[in-house]
């Protein structure tokens, strides 16, 4: 299936690119997440017509983002978790964990933007998250765990 691009898809392109997928990631992910339109030949007339201001929105969106990222770049989360005497977690800090203290602290960050590269943390100690704010902006931000003995 043929469509048109409405923002910046990692991946697969750019906004306003016609690129070709497959039927299923169109209908069931990129139409209806507002990120695609089929490119149809009155789909291409309307999105020339709109290209400025969907441009100017997708600016807008990156500098916001790298506003945020500034202020988010470098910062620590300090989370508490029950722990045994070796250091190992009784469960684990997740990025649900991590996206509610950075609310706390008033970032806006959503669970599905933090990047955890090894997994969820299982251990007390300091460790490097990514958080991607756009597809252009990832910070990386430092997560402190501190062991509560039960």
């Amino acid at each position: 299936m043929q469509i048109i691009l409405l923002d910046k898809v990692v991946n697969l392109g750019n906004l306003g690119e016609i690129v070709k997928v497959k039927d299923g990631y169109a209908r069931n992910f990129l139409i209806p997440s507002g990120r695609a339109r089929r490119a149809t030949a009155a789909a291409k007339a309307e999105f020339e017509a709109k290209r400025a201001e969907l441009e100017k929105a997708a600016a807008e969106k990156l500098a916001a983002a790298q506003a945020e990222g500034e202020k988010l770049g470098g910062s620590t989360v300090k989370l508490t978790q029950k722990s045994g005497v070796d250091g190992r977690l009784f469960g684990s800090v997740t990025n649900h964990d991590i996206a509610e203290e950075l609310n706390k602290q008033g970032y806006k960050v959503l669970k599905s933007q933090i990047r955890l590269p090894n997994g969820p943390i299982k251990m007390v100690g300091d460790s490097t998250v990514s958080v991607a704010l756009h597809t252009d902006v990832v910070v990386e931000v430092n997560v402190s765990v501190y062991g509560e003995t039960a």
